[in-house]
């Protein structure tokens, strides 16, 4: 994940200075054609590039709207993706258009035309990063995570389609989002269990499970023992 902040300061919804306990995350997606970051975060830092039009979203009411997200991710001016924070985590945002706005971190996903797989192999990989790292900030699971669709058939978020109308064009949908998301949240265990049997030895052990006899000693080590003696039943660690 590569992670930047430019608060929009200037946007009313920042401005109005209320706060939420955040309880869940919502995913959007723009519903533009447009997958630079400049589009809607500014003025350039250097990195964003120069938004030529200024309608960038760091402005009283961008479009004349009352809208606001947390982050957005997309293109930087180089080509590469980035996700840039632009509320406080805990800022009451205006993005669901119903009551998730007082519950939910937002953030967009800036589209395309809908059709690069690359594009969308990236930015779909930043945001499960993104939601990982979120999850780990709040204590949240997968389960917390949902997209603006699945908010309003719930009832707290505006009729939108997003992000349901572009994943499934790339064999991604929500469900596989959240579980890509839980696998990342899942610790990784470093060691599995072998049960001794008649004959063994910690190198012929090390020899069959980790490919060199020499490697017995981290079988030692991650099982504190003080000898080489082993017995038939013994559960030992294996390093993976």
């Amino acid at each position: 994940m590569n992670l930047r902040k430019l608060i929009l300061t200037n946007n009313a919804c920042f401005k109005a200075g209320k706060t939420i306990i955040p309880k869940g995350i919502m995913v959007h997606s723009t519903g533009a054609n447009n997958p630079w970051l400049k589009r809607y975060v500014g003025p350039d830092d250097g990195f964003l590039g120069k938004n030529q039009y200024n309608n960038h979203w760091n402005q009283d009411k961008p479009g004349g709207r009352l809208v606001c997200v947390h982050a957005f991710i997309g293109k930087l001016a180089d080509g590469t993706i980035a996700t840039y924070q632009t509320l406080p985590w805990n800022h009451r945002g205006w993005h669901a258009g119903g009551k998730a706005n007082d519950t939910h971190i937002g953030f967009e996903i800036c589209e395309d035309g809908l059709s690069d797989s690359t594009y969308f192999n990236k930015v779909y990989r930043e945001a499960v990063e993104f939601c990982v790292y979120l999850c780990k900030l709040y204590g949240f699971t997968e389960k917390n995570i949902i997209c603006h669709s699945e908010g309003y058939k719930l009832g707290i978020a505006s009729n939108h389609a997003d992000v349901m109308h572009w994943f499934p064009k790339h064999g991604k949908s929500m469900d596989t989002f959240r579980a890509e998301v839980k696998k990342a949240l899942t610790p990784i265990n470093p060691y599995k269990i072998y049960t001794v049997v008649k004959g063994d030895s910690l190198w012929k052990i090390a020899k069959e499970k980790l490919g060199n006899g020499e490697r017995y000693t981290e079988i030692k080590a991650l099982n504190g023992l003080i000898s080489n003696i082993i017995y038939t039943g013994q559960k030992l660690k294996i390093p993976n």
